[in-house]
């Protein structure tokens, strides 16, 4: 049975691999660790039930499909509720399903909301109909996302390289 420490040590290992890729073979990830594949399977499932691993992700780079998307990053001010903070109105924000992330920033606004949406119009509905109604919401900045270079450690806009032979006299 391995100690704490050890175990401490293989769930950071473990965490640090799935995190770039969450399809690597089980047996694959226990010959890296140097431990058997079973501890690799416990110690996963010990994760998931602990709610250290929340669930398992493809980075898709929509520019590449014919599906129309729009990502934006807003940007959201509001008046935190006595005793709840911000708690309550980030769980409303995050219940509606275009919403992908909410996060509570520092800085001149509160919380930053990514979203998706099949167009600009779309997202700026949700933004004006959905997001600016709610009473708590002082104010909002929505930035569209026009490119993505890098995404969840991955470089999407890779630089072109000419992979011809060089021909010399």
């Amino acid at each position: 049975m391995a100690g704490m420490e050890e175990t401490e040590s293989m769930r950071e290992q473990i965490l640090s691999i799935i995190e770039r890729n969450s399809r690597i073979d089980l047996k694959e990830l226990a010959v890296i660790l140097g431990v058997e594949e079973i501890d690799v399977v416990n110690e996963m499932a010990d994760m998931e039930k602990e709610g250290i691993i929340c669930g398992y992700h493809t980075m898709i780079d929509w520019e590449k499909t014919a599906i129309e998307k729009v990502t934006a990053l807003i940007e959201v001010r509001v008046t935190p509720q006595r005793g709840q903070g911000f708690d309550n109105i980030a769980e409303r924000i995050y219940k509606y399903p275009e919403v992908n992330s909410v996060y509570l920033i520092s800085g001149g606004y509160d919380l930053l909301i990514t979203l998706e949406g099949k167009s600009l119009k779309e997202v700026s509905a949700f933004v004006s109909d959905k997001l600016s109604t709610l009473e708590t919401v002082l104010s909002t900045a929505t930035h569209f996302i026009l490119k993505k270079y890098k995404d969840h450690g991955t470089i999407l806009a890779k630089k072109y390289e000419d992979e011809r032979e060089k021909i010399t006299p």
